[in-house]
């Protein structure tokens, strides 16, 4: 069991920074700033934060190298020499041209850019792109999903949104640090295709952010050189290219559309022109600028959410009902009712009042703990006798998106990141605006360091918070905005890995259709990263290294700090690879003096090809510290790291003993059992270590820093039992004896239950029922089809030993045929 403080996903996200915001203030006010760790846990701190903001809520959509490529829906391709040539039967005749192929070989697979004659592109590289056919939202088609590789995701999001997400096109605009993360993300989550989109060439500052260049890459295309990286994480999704300026009439090709470098008044242009299509296309502009954050999202003016929250229905036991108007519904008290006024229910197995069970949703109101008020006159129904389940039946949401034009004037009520800064949205909010009139006058990002750009910008800020009237600001926070100004240039690893993350899953989110996206303004900042010293300009000049980006923020002592620090990392699964990557990019461990020490005692699985991104299919059975300590390297030559194959504990004393303890400058957890982090919480208290701390499940996720003498340790505190075995476990990873049982009546109900009386009501009734799913028209309907006609056709009996046989291939598929090895 994690420690999860929230109870959904995406507001876990925006609480993250809130812990690390108060620890930093808290540790920044009470601690010794000369002490050996400090800034580094600091910086780190940002790491970790970032990690969970996204792993928690995308983590476990981070799904990719799928076995093959899903092809466009009547396609054909032919392929001759260096050209393939492209057949598209389902069109009409005036797009049956023959379309010419860029073919990018990357490793072990060719990725394919095609074509269409309607929309050539050239550029001076002689690349050509082609448009990808549009699929609205629910129009999906069905694709083959390898379980295996795909259970914790099938889980999680089920097989209809991933089959939308699998349908889905998506453009990623500007692809320095943030853009390329956002790249990662979707690639490995597997949608059809991405479309790479950068007229700029790699600079050495770009390497401070973007784990897919190299120092060898400076001065090439960055589009160029990215797909050939981005385009290994998953050979089902089709990577694309464009390396010229982008046209308008060329978005709608897409789902959805992310800009992590655009002006404002290019964005405004592209938001109207995505806002007013049909269907509308899902945009999204982003931007990490130093220690600043900003996203916008516009899904249309009516966009439907068919899953608010991704969580089960809420259910309730009934204990009785009276027959009374309106109707009075008791449950059981062995656990509170999560229900609330205005939710529809459904009702079964309700004995004596019968009338309930015909599936009809109910509305319910005065909503209590044990109780709630139905809103139908039950006089004329049977007496209530016994039992009863109650369920919530979830309803679509639609959200009425307002365009950048308007929504910058009238922004409405900004997300939260930070609850102890309730004035910073709207001063950020302003700070952005200024920055792009800035760069647009200038032509440049203000200089780091600089006090002439610095106070320009805030002049610009102040002009248009005076034009606001009502609105304006009464103060601008003239210190932030300098903070603000002198890190405007740089694209800094933990930032965009984060915004990142949350990027990726608002694409998801407008794809799919499922959990509630941003809406539609948010803002992050953190300032308190900075050192406590007072930096000189001269600490924040570029030393032509690939960490100048980051020195521009935080200055040369600490990236010095940084590079010496030695790290013990626990883990390279799923945390620890983004872990890793971050460290390396940063360059913690950098040095002669430096050293990170990772160590996971599990080899690679073909089920860790989904989350964990270092590995490849070719690594399945190698040890996975080995691994990924390998792929670090790749990323940053310098890291100086070793990987071991021990199980942190007390068995393991005589490799981590107290000479290895006493010389680490922080200890980061990236595990996924609660044994081996209280044993290592134990050892860090011990010798009084800082303690980054994290965990996922599912869609949450949880993030603690553990710092000596300051906060409590990770073990001082535990988690409420939970009410019930997760679900997304029972299915898939059933491993105690709740989980068996749950498990086991499940799959009971299904075979001998629900399907029979589905096939029982269909038998009786077909023009019914075939109409009232046909109304349906969901993914459960579709799944009832699916298993009513596996009873009638495929699977039918019509004699007793018919039976016999039905229930031996079913042990067996249960208790042979599903059977892990030992």
């Amino acid at each position: 069991m994690l420690k999860l403080g929230f109870k959904f996903g995406f507001f876990m996200v925006a609480s993250a920074p809130i812990l690390l915001g108060l620890a930093f203030r808290t540790y920044f006010g009470g601690g010794d700033a000369n002490s050996r760790f400090s800034i580094i846990f600091v910086v780190l701190s940002l790491v970790v934060s970032v990690i969970m903001a996204f792993s928690g809520v995308f983590r476990s959509l981070l799904h990719y190298m799928l076995p093959r490529k899903r092809p466009s829906e009547g396609v054909v391709v032919e392929e001759e020499e260096d050209a393939i040539v492209s057949k598209n039967n389902s069109t009409s005749s005036s797009s049956a041209a023959a379309s010419s192929v860029k073919k990018h070989r990357i490793g072990h697979f060719v990725a394919e850019s095609t074509v269409n004659s309607n929309s050539l592109i050239s550029n001076n590289h002689g690349i050509v792109e082609r448009d990808v056919p549009i699929m609205a939202l629910g129009h999906s088609n069905p694709s083959d999903i390898d379980e295996d590789l795909h259970s914790r995701q099938l889980a999680v999001y089920g097989r209809e949104t991933m089959r939308r997400l699998f349908a889905s096109n998506v453009l990623i605009s500007g692809i320095q640090g943030l853009g390329a993360e956002i790249a990662k993300n979707l690639i490995l989550a597997g949608v059809k295709s991405v479309m790479l989109h950068d007229e700029g060439k790699v600079e050495l500052w770009d390497l401070s952010s973007n784990f897919v260049f190299s120092e060898d890459d400076v001065g090439k295309n960055r589009a160029l050189v990215a797909v050939q990286n981005l385009q290994e994480l998953n050979n089902a999704v089709v990577v694309h290219t464009l390396t010229t300026k982008l046209a308008k009439e060329q978005l709608a090709d897409f789902q959805a559309v992310v800009f992590t470098d655009i002006s404002l008044e290019k964005a405004i242009e592209f938001n109207d022109y995505c806002h007013n299509h049909q269907p509308p296309i899902a945009f999204i502009k982003t931007e990490a600028r130093g220690l600043f954050g900003s996203v916008f999202c516009d899904f249309g003016p009516e966009f439907t959410v068919f899953d608010v929250d991704g969580e089960d229905p809420h259910t309730g036991i009934i204990a009785s009902i009276s027959n009374d108007n309106p109707a009075l519904v008791s449950c059981v008290d062995d656990e509170r009712l999560e229900f609330q006024d205005g939710d529809l229910v459904v009702f079964s197995e309700v004995h004596g009042m019968k009338e309930l069970n015909d599936g009809k949703p109910r509305k319910i109101k005065n909503a209590r703990a044990y109780s709630f008020t139905l809103e139908e006159d039950t006089t004329g129904f049977g007496t209530y006798e016994k039992g009863g389940i109650v369920t919530q039946v979830k309803q679509p949401k639609v959200l009425n998106f307002k365009p950048l034009r308007e929504a910058l004037n009238d922004p409405g009520d900004i997300l939260f990141s930070d609850f102890s800064k309730f004035d910073r949205p709207p001063l950020l909010h302003l700070a952005f605006q200024a920055l792009d009139k800035f760069v647009s006058e200038s032509g440049c990002f203000p200089i780091p360091g600089s006090e002439e750009d610095a106070q320009k910008l805030i002049s610009i800020a102040s002009n248009i918070n005076e034009k606001l009237g009502d609105g304006r600001l009464e103060d601008i926070n003239p210190k932030l905005l300098r903070h603000f100004a002198f890190g405007a240039k740089a694209v800094l690893n933990p930032m965009a890995a984060m915004f990142g993350g949350i990027v990726g899953q608002e694409v998801v989110k407008a794809c799919s259709g499922k959990f509630h996206p941003l809406f539609q303004f948010f803002y992050f900042d953190s300032v308190e990263s900075l050192p406590t010293e007072p930096l000189q300009p001269s600490d924040l000049k570029p030393l032509n290294s690939r960490y100048d980006a980051q020195i521009s923020v935080f200055g040369s002592k600490l990236q010095k700090k940084l590079e010496d620090s030695k790290v013990f990392l626990v883990g390279s699964g799923a945390l620890g690879c983004e872990l890793l990557k971050n460290l390396a990019l940063m360059g913690v461990s950098c040095s002669n003096h430096g050293k990170l020490t990772v160590t996971d005692d599990d080899v690679i699985e073909k089920s860790n090809l989904s989350r964990q991104f270092l590995f490849r299919d070719w690594n399945i059975g190698q040890a996975k510290s080995t691994v990924a300590a390998s792929a670090a390297a790749s990323i940053n030559p310098r890291l100086n790291v070793e990987a071991l194959q021990n199980r942190v504990g007390p068995e393991t004393e005589n490799v981590f003993d107290d000479t290895f303890w006493e010389n680490l400058s922080v200890v980061i957890n990236a595990l996924d059992n609660v044994n081996a982090r209280l044993y290592v919480d134990q050892r860090c208290l011990y010798f009084q270590k800082a303690l980054l701390e994290s965990g996922t499940l599912g869609a949450k996720c949880n993030t603690q820093m553990v710092i000596p003498h300051l906060t409590e340790n990770y073990g001082a505190s535990r988690d409420p039992p939970e009410k019930q075995a997760p679900m997304c476990t029972v299915h898939s990873f059933p491993h105690n004896i709740d989980h068996c049982l749950t498990w086991a009546r499940s799959e009971f109900e299904g075979l001998l239950e629900k399907t029979p009386a589905e096939v029982n009501a269909y038998l009786s009734k077909p023009s019914e029922y075939v109409t009232t799913m046909r109304n349906a028209g969901d993914a459960q309907a579709r799944d009832t089809l699916e298993r009513v006609l596996e009873c009638l056709d495929r699977e039918r009996c019509e004699t007793f030993q018919d039976c016999i046989g039905w229930a031996r291939l079913k042990f067996e598929d249960y208790f042979s045929n599903r059977q892990l090895p030992y």
